[in-house]
C-alpha cells in the first residue's frame, strides 16, 4: 500500500537549535524548498485565535513560515476567513483586530494579514469540484487568489469535527460565509425573534426576497433563501444564526470536499503543531487546559496523513489528569478502542473525514513517519 511521507521532530531544544530553528529545519527536510516560490504569492492559513482565547499558535511560528517563504522569493500573506458565529472575527474589521490583539501584526509576523473572504464575509471564490456532496465550493477569494497554499495548523480537540486537524484548518476555515453554512448545515438561516427589532437590514441585503415581517419581526422563508449568509453579516443584534442539523459524518464529508477545492491544482504544503491541546477549538472565547502534553511538530505534502499522524502521535500519550479528557475516562473507563478525541467529545468521530478524503483522492491515510 502506497504511503505518504510525514516528518516530525519533538518540542525538545538545545542551546545549538531553537524551536523555531527546528521548525525551519522540519519544513526543508520535508520538502519546502521544492515548491517555486519566486515571485509568487503565497497564502498561510491560520487560526487566529478569538479573543479571550490563548491556546491559538504564537505567531513567532508564522514568523518562521513567512521569513521561509521571502527567502525563497515569494511573497506571503496570513489568512483566514470570517466565522459563521458572532464572536470577535465576524468581520474583517473585527477579525482584523483580534489578530492584531493577539499578536500576528505585519511587525511580528513579517507579513501582512488579509481576510480571505472580505470585509462581510461575502468576497468568494465559485470552486467547481462536482463532488458528492459539494458541487461548487465557496472560497475565501484571497485564498483563491494565491499561488501557493501553505496551511499551518494548531492541531486540538474540537467539539463538533472531533479534532481541528489540517483538513479542519484548511476546509472549513477557507470556506466563506455561505461556505461555512454549506458545511455546518442546510444552508438555511433562522431568525431569534427576541433579538430582532425589525431595522430590515436582512431584507435590504437579500436579492431574493427571503426575509419576511410581522409585527415588526424577521423570519427567513427556506424556499426563497438561497444560503449566502448576506444576513447574518449585516444584521445589527446577532439575531440571525444558521441552523446546525446536518450530521457529524456529512459535515466531515463536505469539510474534505472543500479542502480538496482549496488544495487542487496548485502547490500546497502543511505544517501541524501538536502543542496546547485544548479540548475545544480555539475559535472559542476561552481555552481548557491541555488534554495531553505537548508533542511535537509535522510537516508534510499530504494533509491527510498529516492528520492521521498527529491523531495517532495524540493517542499515544498519557492523558492529563484533570483535563476533559482525564475526567471522561475516570467516569467511562477506558474503552478497548480507545480514542482520544472520540473520549474527549463523545458525540464526535473524526475518521468519516479522513476516509472520505482518501475517497475522494485528497490523500493517504497510510504514512510513513520521518523523525528528525
Amino acid at each position: 500500500m502506497e504511503t505518504s511521507n510525514v516528518y516530525f521532530t519533538s518540542f525538545k531544544a538545545t542551546e545549538h537549535e531553537n524551536l523555531l530553528q527546528k521548525l525551519h529545519r522540519l519544513m526543508k527536510t520535508a520538502g519546502f524548498e521544492t515548491i517555486d516560490f519566486t515571485d509568487k504569492y503565497a497564502a498561510i492559513k491560520i487560526h487566529f485565535g478569538e479573543y479571550g482565547n490563548l491556546a491559538f499558535l504564537r505567531p513567532n511560528y508564522a514568523r518562521v513560515v513567512a521569513d521561509y517563504v521571502k527567502e525563497l522569493g515569494g511573497k506571503p500573506f496570513l489568512t483566514d476567513c470570517n466565522t459563521l458565529y458572532v464572536g470577535s472575527r465576524k468581520n474583517a474589521l473585527d477579525h482584523l483586530e483580534t489578530a492584531y490583539v493577539n499578536g500576528f501584526s505585519p511587525y511580528q509576523t513579517g507579513c501582512h494579514v488579509i481576510i480571505g473572504d472580505g470585509l462581510k464575509g461575502t468576497d468568494e471564490t465559485i470552486v467547481p469540484i462536482d463532488g458528492e456532496y459539494v458541487k461548487e465550493a465557496k472560497i475565501g477569494h484571497a485564498i483563491m487568489d494565491a499561488d501557493v497554499f501553505i496551511s499551518l495548523t494548531h492541531f486540538k480537540g474540537h467539539e463538533m469535527a472531533g479534532f481541528g486537524g489540517a483538513l479542519k484548518n484548511i476546509g472549513m476555515g477557507c470556506g466563506s460565509r455561505a461556505g461555512k453554512m454549506e458545511q455546518h448545515c442546510d444552508g438555511k438561516p433562522s431568525v431569534d425573534q427576541s433579538l430582532c427589532v425589525g431595522c430590515g437590514a436582512c431584507s435590504r441585503i437579500c436579492a431574493h426576497g427571503a426575509p419576511q415581517f410581522k409585527d415588526h419581526k424577521a423570519s427567513i422563508d427556506h424556499d426563497k433563501c438561497v444560503g449566502c449568509g448576506r444576513c447574518l453579516a449585516v444584521c445589527p443584534k446577532d439575531a440571525i444564526a444558521a441552523d446546525y442539523n446536518d450530521s457529524i459524518a456529512m459535515l466531515n464529508y463536505k469539510m474534505a470536499e472543500y479542502s480538496l477545492a482549496v488544495c487542487k491544482d496548485r502547490p500546497c504544503f502543511h505544517v501541524s503543531l501538536i502543542c496546547d491541546v485544548s479540548p475545544n477549538c480555539d475559535c472559542h472565547a476561552e481555552n481548557d487546559i491541555p488534554i495531553i502534553p505537548n508533542v511535537g511538530m509535522l510537516a508534510s505534502f499530504d494533509p491527510v496523513a498529516l492528520d492521521v499522524a498527529c491523531a495517532d502521535l495524540c493517542n499515544q500519550m498519557t492523558p492529563v489528569e484533570n483535563s476533559v479528557l482525564g475526567e471522561n475516562i475516570k467516569v467511562h473507563g477506558n474503552e478497548e478502542d480507545h480514542d482520544h478525541f472520540h473520549m474527549t467529545h463523545p458525540d464526535t468521530e473524526w475518521r468519516s473525514c479522513i476516509s472520505h478524503a482518501v475517497k475522494i483522492g485528497l490523500g493517504r491515510d497510510q504514512y510513513k513517519l520521518i523523525t528528525l
